[in-house]
């Protein structure tokens, strides 16, 4: 008998019948997120975890076999974070969906890994409540991954991304072991912040099993802002102009011609009739000084070059144009595989870093799609890949992606605001961080997986 049909014998013996798939296709299907161009390995086996037992089970088995354990939830990642390695054991969480407590008093809620981020929004409103991080796969992507990548989304402008709204975790170690970190309380500093670590680490530290989140009350009902603008770089400045005047709009997103054009040709909303880039920001202050703000929004906009820029005095309008932003991806994946940009800059280079990222498209002659969390300063520049194996094309591409990343850094940015490092921005990290900050890196993994077994291959290794 293989070493990988003893692994996967113990695996049916330790676990509930039905736990432990080895059919390849269903396996494969399991195997990768979705990040165009990132390698993906053939696991042994996938387990389909349905309690914290079972999650400590799996990685003693797998630390027993010395064998690497790829925690996932949904598969919406867009970095190859929870792409499964050779023989490796993929452990998906999304069975693990029970929203197990919301507590109105505390504004907090306890809930599994696979529980859908929208599911949240929707259970918790019923109490009048809200969690506000909000990344554009939210109608799919789990709380567990949302936390694996630090994930952040279209209202993270003003409120902030997933590591502020995390107050504990259940984690299995990588040497087997439950712990709860964190606390429910609103202050606690009782040893190091430990959260705060596992929150965006993409399952290198350790497996999340049950999260503890804070809540806020619903905002005010939001007031929609559409600009048209003739250029990338004057909606940069715009974006600039907005921050300078000190305005913190709840969401102000950015798409170009290229995702208008996609989200039309797909849903037949009419949005390139109007101009080549859109501005929306949402505003959801209460009244009077909600409007006062939409309209000094509008007046930024007009002065920073829009050829049209309106407040939405129509709720359902303002709700079908941030709709269309959500459409940008996978209007965009129907052309051809996406390759997905995720670096944040300082809000003043903003304009400076969309002209570098028109540059980089002509000099290496790919197109490049712009959508952006620009509020604060988050692009998504998106290269559309060809739809076969065009070596020369994938060649242009990768360097294209390589350039976006130096340009960033070079602005003063980061290589990933919330998509997290995975395997397509390794290269990038070691650019971003010092050898030192490196080996400060090195040595919590270490410490927390001393056997190496927790997705390994990913971020810094």
């Amino acid at each position: 008998m293989s070493a990988a049909d003893t692994l996967v014998k113990d695996l049916q013996t330790a676990l509930p019948h039905g736990r432990v798939v080895v059919d390849a296709d269903v396996a494969r299907s399991l195997s990768r997120d979705q990040a165009a161009g990132a390698p993906v390995g053939e696991p042994a086996a996938v387990v389909r975890a349905r309690s914290t037992e079972e999650v400590r089970q799996v990685v003693e088995i797998c630390l027993r076999h010395r064998t690497p354990v790829v925690a996932r939830g949904a598969g919406t990642g867009l970095s190859g974070g929870a792409n499964a390695v050779d023989g490796c054991v993929v452990l998906s969480l999304e069975a693990m969906s029970e929203i197990l407590e919301i507590n109105p008093l505390e504004r907090l809620a306890v809930v599994q890994p696979g529980v859908v981020n929208d599911d949240l929004r929707a259970a918790v409103a019923e109490h009048g409540l809200w969690y506000p991080p909000d990344p554009a796969s939210s109608p799919w992507s789990t709380l567990g991954g949302n936390v694996a990548t630090n994930a952040g989304g279209l209202c993270c402008v003003k409120y902030g991304v997933t590591r502020e709204y995390v107050l504990q975790l259940e984690v299995v170690t990588g040497s087997a072991e439950v712990v709860r970190i964190g606390r429910r309380t609103a202050k606690g500093v009782a040893g190091y912040d430990l959260v705060s670590l596992l929150v965006g680490s993409e399952g290198t530290l350790g497996i999340v099993t049950e999260i503890t989140v804070r809540l806020r009350g619903l905002p005010s009902a939001p007031i929609t802002v559409a600009g048209f603008f003739p250029s990338l770089v004057a909606a940069g400045v715009a974006v600039r102009a907005v921050g300078a005047a000190g305005i913190t709009p709840s969401a102000l997103e950015l798409m170009d011609r290229y995702c208008l054009r996609a989200v039309d040709d797909w849903k037949q909303m009419g949005l390139t009739d109007a101009g080549d880039v859109l501005l929306l920001a949402r505003v959801d202050d209460p009244e009077p000084t909600g409007t006062a703000l939409a309209d000094e929004i509008v007046e930024l906009f007009r002065a920073s070059g829009a050829h049209w820029a309106e407040r939405s005095t129509d709720a359902a309008e303002g709700e079908a144009l941030f709709a269309a932003r959500r459409l940008a991806y996978p209007a965009l994946e129907r052309l051809g595989p996406v390759i997905t940009e995720d670096v944040c800059v300082p809000k003043e280079n903003v304009p400076e870093m969309l002209t570098r990222i028109e540059a980089l498209a002509q000099q290496h002659d790919v197109h490049i799609a712009n959508i952006a969390h620009a509020g604060d300063g988050n692009l998504h520049p998106l290269i559309i890949g060809p739809p076969d194996d065009d070596a020369d094309q994938w060649r242009r591409i990768h360097a294209a992606f390589d350039g976006i990343l130096d340009a960033a850094l070079d602005l003063g940015g980061t290589i990933t605001g919330e998509h997290g490092v995975g395997l397509l921005k390794r290269g990038g990290l070691v650019n971003e961080l010092s050898p030192t900050v490196m080996g400060l890196h090195r040595a919590i993994k270490e410490a927390l997986d001393p056997a190496g077994i927790l997705n390994p291959g990913k971020m810094f290794e």
